[in-house]
Order: C-alpha cells, then sequence, then structure tokens
C-alpha cells in the first residue's frame, strides 16, 4: 500500500537519494504544500474576549471525523471585522482551513465575509475530496461567529431601547 502511494507521490529518486521519516512521508506525499504550511505555521491562533460586544464567537464539529473548530472574529464600530483567531481540535486539512478563515475574514465586513465558501477554502488548500468536510467546517465556524456577533447587537440595541423608556 505504501509503496502504491509513494509511487504516485514521489519521484523514484526521492528514495535513492534519502530516506524520509513517517511525518515527512505524509507531509510530502498526502498534502499540498499549502495545507502543511498552515499546519506548521498556523495564523491567528488564540482567543478572543467572548463576552465583548464586538466579538462574536462560532463553535462547529464534525462528528463523523472529531474534528472541532472555534473561531472568533472581532468587528470595529464601522462593521469591519478587525480581528479573527481560533483553535481547532483536528487534523492538519482542518487547522489549515481554520487558519486560512481568520486570514480571509480579516478586513472584509460583516456582509462580505458570508460570502466566502468552502468550496474557496479547499480550491485554494488544494483539499482532496475525503478533506472537504473541514472546509465546510470552517465556513460554518465563519457563519456562527457572524451570527453570534449579530446576536450581541440586537441584544445591545434591545436593551437601549428599554433603557430609553
Amino acid at each position: 500500500m505504501a509503496s502504491t502511494v509513494a509511487n504516485k507521490c514521489l519521484s523514484p529518486l526521492a528514495f535513492l537519494t534519502r530516506r524520509l521519516s513517517a511525518p515527512e512521508f505524509i507531509t510530502q506525499c498526502c498534502y499540498h504544500q499549502k495545507v502543511v504550511d498552515h499546519y506548521e505555521n498556523p495564523r491567528n491562533v488564540g482567543t478572543l474576549d467572548k463576552h465583548s460586544k464586538n466579538v462574536g464567537t462560532g463553535l462547529v464539529g464534525a462528528p463523523a471525523c472529531g474534528d472541532v473548530m472555534k473561531l472568533q472574529i472581532e468587528v470595529d464600530d464601522q462593521g469591519k471585522i478587525v480581528d479573527a483567531r481560533f483553535k481547532t481540535f483536528g487534523c492538519g486539512s482542518a487547522i489549515a482551513s481554520s487558519s486560512l478563515a481568520t486570514e480571509w475574514v480579516k478586513g472584509k465586513s460583516v456582509d462580505e465575509a458570508l460570502t466566502i465558501r468552502n468550496t474557496d477554502i479547499a480550491k485554494e488548500l488544494c483539499l482532496p475530496p475525503v478533506k472537504l468536510h473541514c472546509s465546510m467546517l470552517a465556513e460554518d465556524a465563519i457563519k456562527a461567529a457572524l451570527a453570534d456577533y449579530r446576536l450581541k447587537q440586537q441584544d445591545e440595541q434591545k436593551e437601549a431601547v428599554r433603557a430609553s423608556i
């Protein structure tokens, strides 16, 4: 099995010049370089203050594979996303999808961020069909974070109305 995969993924010269360790073999053979880059150098890992009125939090999971993704956005008073953070428990493709999603939402308006699709994430990272659920999780996390942000804004408006009565 491994030799079949190796023949498809690596040139025969790679085996003549040096032996690859198991992690090297997997990253060079099975994941696109963009996935490896986001996995090894994830952007925007961390958390924001979930109690802040300008922060939306999305928490999504895929029971089939066990991936869990938390994505947070911080929106300024003009409606622009000024910061984004994520924490993901999952495979390299899930971490890469989260990392890319945080990069893409920064600088966008709330409405613009809603236009980010899992197909765009999958295409950018060159995800194989078996890993498409990772990009779907990233899109769902963006939508959940935006929905949480909007809910907080509605609650704040309701409180302002009550205070003025």
